[in-house]
């Protein structure tokens, strides 16, 4: 049983109220008013169409709105969706919120509702962005049902995107998970998934909770727990994600969250990692990847400047972290003038690996090694977007496919570097 004391006597005495569930839905919120009710209403809608006969609850997890979002959840009424959607249910959808704290923690949130649904013994879990202005009622078919219904332990989306969306994930996060861990997993820190109550259970006892670092973001832990753990892992398309929430300018943070994460989970997973090479594609519903090609503006000027001036200033930094040759390339690009700049996949990937196994090796604080990355993800992405300035869809595929294989190629310099041999 997981711990309950991130559970309030309040909250917990309204989770005793609705009984055992089948399905759990978790909404993690703050200052979400705008989009929270179209949220419920298609959530809502999604159950009454393919899900009338199971017992369900929708939980909200709210970091201190002063908008009233915790009264627009509990305010929901199903009878709005039966008039709207022409559908019933057969048994009581429940909507209750909770309030953690003044201000919002992922980590919180997410430990929250995975021990909710331990308590009220959910077979299926799914949490949604509260700040999403386009779920779909579909979308409860397409992540609950092969948790619920073929016996998945973890469904993470895949999207529509712009060419250059999401270019740390394209660049940085998704080939290398791929390359450690063998599977083509193209969301590896997304802000939705559905998982088996099993599986939930499962993490909320094996992940190292932080309390009180509102940075923490379990999200991507929970994935590579499910990547290294050999669990059954599905993907399903959900089209465009759009928010009306601005996206965060904040690199370190989201650096942190993932990079971090990522680099974290590699000494205990060793015994996984180390042994696989090449990647496998995994059940997917719909496309795995999809691009759209629109023109969008980009400052390369200020990308080239940050990049180099980034080299400069943490040279005595670096120098700890890299290889000898590795930082006089790093330095060759930096010097180079913006028509001729490229930081070349090979030397992304090296670098990339260098950091992962000095941050194994503790060189400096690990904090700040994470921070030292930034500026250099900085000159991979001018490479990316200057390269792929005019391509196509299928050609932007091609060339971040290229990118995975070199991920996968070079991973057993990765082991040279974590065995001390280089």
């Amino acid at each position: 049983m997981a711990e309950e004391s991130i559970l309030s006597d309040e909250f917990i005495r309204q989770l005793i109220s609705v009984g055992e569930v089948d399905i759990l839905i978790g909404i993690p919120t703050h200052n979400d008013a705008k989009t929270v009710g179209p949220a419920i209403q298609a959530i809502q809608a999604g159950l009454l169409k393919s899900f009338p006969r199971e017992r369900a609850v929708i939980i909200n997890t709210d970091g201190g709105s002063s908008d009233g979002t915790p009264d627009i959840v509990q305010g929901a009424s199903i009878s709005d969706v039966h008039r709207s959607y022409n559908g019933y249910t057969l048994r009581t959808l429940h909507a209750i919120s909770t309030q953690y704290a003044r201000t919002p923690s992922e980590a919180v949130a997410f430990r929250t509702i995975l021990s909710a649904g331990e308590l009220l013994r959910a077979r299926a879990c799914i949490v949604l962005s509260g700040d999403s202005c386009n779920i779909e009622p579909g979308w409860m078919d397409r992540l609950l049902r092969p948790v619920y219904r073929e016996n998945f332990d973890l469904v993470t989306p895949t999207y529509s995107r712009h060419k250059f969306e999401g270019v740390l994930v394209t660049n940085l996060i998704y080939p290398m998970t791929r390359a450690l861990y063998g599977q083509r997993l193209r969301e590896p820190f997304a802000p939705e998934f559905a998982c088996s109550g099993r599986f939930g259970s499962q993490f909320l006892v094996q992940h190292k909770w932080s309390h009180g670092d509102e940075r923490d973001d379990p999200r991507m832990d929970l994935v590579i727990s499910a990547l290294a753990g050999g669990c059954r892992i599905h993907q399903s398309f959900l089209g465009v994600r759009q928010t009306v929430k601005p996206q965060s300018r904040d690199l370190v943070n989201a650096m942190r969250q993932t990079i971090g994460s990522l680099f974290s989970c590699l000494e205990s997973t060793f015994p996984a990692w180390s042994k696989i090479s090449g990647s496998e594609s995994i059940s997917t519903a719909g496309p795995e990847f999809e691009v759209s090609d629109d023109v969008l503006r980009v400052n390369r000027k200020q990308l080239k400047q940050m990049f180099s001036e980034g080299v400069a200033e943490l040279r005595s930094i670096l120098e700890s972290i890299l290889t000898p040759s590795t930082l006089e390339n790093l330095r060759q690009s930096a010097e180079s003038d913006e028509a001729s700049f490229r930081v070349s996949a090979e030397l992304w990937v090296k670098t990339v690996y260098e950091f992962a196994a000095s941050y194994y090796k503790s060189v400096i604080n690990r904090d700040h090694l994470v921070q030292a990355l930034v500026p250099l993800y900085r000159g991979r992405m001018l490479t990316f977007l200057t390269e792929n300035r005019t391509a196509s869809s299928e050609e932007v595929a091609r060339n971040i496919e290229n990118l995975c294989l070199e991920f996968e190629r070079l991973k057993p310099y990765l082991l040279e570097l974590w065995n001390g041999r280089k």
